[in-house]
């Protein structure tokens, strides 16, 4: 959704005299506040829900339909919506996200978080719990198991450390002694509006029920929702690594199947030979062959691009991911129709330092690219990819520290050939440079270590710091006075 509101806003800039058509299933629209360039590529924003009106009124010519998309006809260059409208466009860009890919679907004890909704639903759960169990290694397993208090929490991960999307062992380490601790810092101070629909929510309890999904959730999504269980304690968090979900029992199942569950384990005792005497609502058997009861189940494994409305009767090339393939101008296989965000697969040869990954700032710059595209498609000119495609870029916050990924961060295609540069001072900081043949590839920089710009520039200028070695870390010398 946020992709959305960006090429809309751009294209109604654009292109005064032509109607823009938004279609979304939501009375709210995701819209970016408090923007701010880091870097010639880092970003940082905050994402906030402002009313469907807000595009109208702003841009005159927009119309904002809500209704869910019941079918494209891409030949007919048409959309059926489900109020049982059809809209023809000239040119089209599908930017529907992902969806959860739930461990178990159709089960009331596994929720997954996806939209402001299910965060919400989460919150409510949570106020009656004493466990939940945490199925997942992505961004917001990492959120949940920090910011959640009064609740133990069994977070089963299938890697070895926490965080494999984003940190080596190095940084995992470093960042789970923070989550054993106590957290003695207070919340930061949230700062951004919010706006509820308390008068929409029997509509979108019945949409969601339908299947359909809210736009995705912004970055720190969790501030300003009480995230807190029925117990008196900060963080009570036990990892169970290198397993998946064998099996899922409700409580009666669990019952006659005359299995065991374990305790929450306590001060590395060896207690897997004592019974947890609790009768919970659900139990998980992982393929480690331990079995936890809970509450209930917070699915966080992943999303998967949310194609399916689209697909029927269009010919659409998919990616290995299941998503839309675009081009290097944010087309698709079937002719006048662009994809943006979660939905799509980026299908040109990448910048060496540059993945897809389906991040918020990824959505805003193809979301802003798609819309230049569109026009320049439109008025019959060139252009060319965006230079934010040069350099993967990514800047976040995961356990209270500035967390920023840049490039090959975790040598991601660099094989064997690669060496690993790294700072450590526990509590405070984490670098983290990947190198290959004396030329800086990416790096990992957690806490505010004030290296982002500098490390951006040397990657992006592929400088020959092999004469440096070591010293390139040194916490003593001043590296913008070297480079900038």
């Amino acid at each position: 959704m946020l992709k959305s509101e960006f090429i809309v806003s751009q294209l109604a800039i654009q292109f005064p005299s032509e109607d823009i058509l938004l279609i979304t299933a939501r009375p709210v629209i995701k819209a970016v506040t408090n923007f701010k360039q880091v870097s010639k590529v880092l970003e940082e924003f905050d994402v906030e829900e402002q009313p469907k009106t807000m595009l109208e009124n702003r841009f005159p010519n927009v119309k904002v339909i809500q209704s869910e998309v019941k079918q494209l006809k891409s030949k007919e260059h048409c959309i059926l919506t489900g109020d049982g409208s059809q809209h023809v466009y000239e040119k089209l860009c599908l930017c529907a996200g992902a969806k959860p890919k739930l461990i178990c679907e159709g089960n009331p004890y596994v929720l997954g978080i996806r939209d402001t909704d299910s965060a919400q639903e989460f919150q409510k759960q949570l106020t009656k719990a004493k466990r939940i169990m945490i199925i997942g290694n992505g961004g917001i397993a990492l959120e949940l198991v920090y910011e959640i208090e009064g609740c133990e929490v069994i977070w089963a991960i299938k890697d070895k450390a926490i965080g494999n999307t984003f940190f080596d062992a190095g940084a995992a380490e470093f960042l789970t002694s923070k989550l054993i601790a106590e957290k003695p810092e207070a919340r930061m101070a949230h700062k951004r509006t919010r706006y509820t629909t308390e008068g929409r929510k029997k509509e979108a309890q019945t949409k969601s029920g339908a299947g359909n999904l809210g736009s995705a959730l912004g970055p720190d999504w969790h501030e300003g929702l009480n995230l807190k269980g029925t117990k008196e304690f900060s963080h009570k968090v036990h990892i169970e690594t290198m397993c998946e979900v064998k099996k899922i029992y409700l409580q009666e199942e669990f019952g006659i199947s005359k299995k065991k569950s374990l305790p929450f384990p306590r001060d590395h005792c060896n207690q897997s030979v004592t019974t947890d005497k609790e009768a919970w609502p659900v139990y998980v058997e992982l393929t480690n062959e331990k079995t936890y009861g809970c509450d209930f189940i917070v699915s966080a494994t992943g999303v998967i691009p949310n194609t399916e409305p689209f697909l029927c009767g269009n010919n659409f090339d998919l990616g290995e991911d299941g998503g839309l393939k675009v081009d290097a101008h944010m087309h698709t296989s079937v002719s006048d129709v662009y994809a943006a965000g979660d939905i799509c697969t980026a299908s040109w040869p990448p910048s060496p330092f540059w993945q897809q990954m389906r991040l918020w700032t990824q959505a805003r710059q193809m979301g802003w690219y798609a819309a230049k595209c569109m026009a320049a498609a439109s008025l019959g000119e060139s252009i060319d990819l965006d230079f934010s495609f040069e350099l993967f870029a990514h800047v976040t916050k995961f356990f209270n520290y500035k967390v920023v990924l840049l490039g090959k961060y975790n040598a991601q295609g660099l094989g064997s050939d690669h060496e690993l540069m790294l700072r450590c001072t526990k509590g405070q900081e984490y670098v983290k440079v990947v190198m290959q043949n004396g030329q800086m590839m990416g790096a990992v920089l957690i806490g505010e270590t004030d290296l982002e710009e500098t490390f951006e520039n040397l990657i992006l200028n592929q400088t020959d710091l092999s004469s440096y070695g070591e010293d390139l870390l040194d916490p003593n010398i001043d590296l913008e006075d070297y480079f900038d």
